[in-house]
């Protein structure tokens, strides 16, 4: 299946920027990131941002991340695969992160949400690898392919960058 990725969710006050990989069947379906239910990723978002609870809403939780200065994206913008797994993607395009970086300068933050995003963003950008005004971190992903990391690990891994 050809898989194409969403644009990314951003504005002119984020400095942190949490990039997947490509969004799994479910989220395609429903063009919403981490739309799967078992995809731990809102939930974390809401207990690291001190959210009362995960928004019902779509355009809520893309929000509730704006409010907090972090944007969304994905380390590719295009590729084949069958089935959700970053394992099963072929094909690959990544996205600009160049022309994206240019036009949100305060970016200072990159975290990526498990090993394919750093691995895809690695292979496409290597030049913006050197940059000295940009932090990095592969961080474990919130799939629920990742099961070894319970929610409370997740939570411990991700508070480091987040919400240090």
């Amino acid at each position: 299946m050809n898989c194409i990725g969403f644009p990314p969710s951003i504005d002119d006050t984020c400095h942190t920027l949490i990039l997947g990989s490509m969004p799994g069947v479910t989220s395609l379906e429903q063009q919403q990131y981490y739309a799967h239910p078992q995809n731990r990723f809102w939930p974390l978002m809401a207990r690291l941002l001190e959210e009362p609870a995960v928004p019902l809403v779509y355009e809520e939780r893309l929000q509730m991340l704006l409010r907090h200065h972090i944007a969304l994206w994905d380390s590719l913008d295009t590729c084949d695969r069958d089935g959700s797994l970053d394992s099963a993607i072929k094909n690959e395009q990544g996205n600009d992160f160049t022309a994206l970086l240019a036009n949100y300068p305060h970016i200072k933050t990159i975290c990526f949400n498990g090993g394919k995003s750093a691995q895809a963003f690695k292979r496409y950008n290597k030049p913006l690898l050197s940059r000295t005004d940009i932090t990095f971190h592969p961080l474990p992903s919130t799939s629920p392919a990742n099961a070894r990391w319970r929610m409370d690990m997740l939570a411990a891994k991700w508070g480091e960058v987040i919400c240090p």
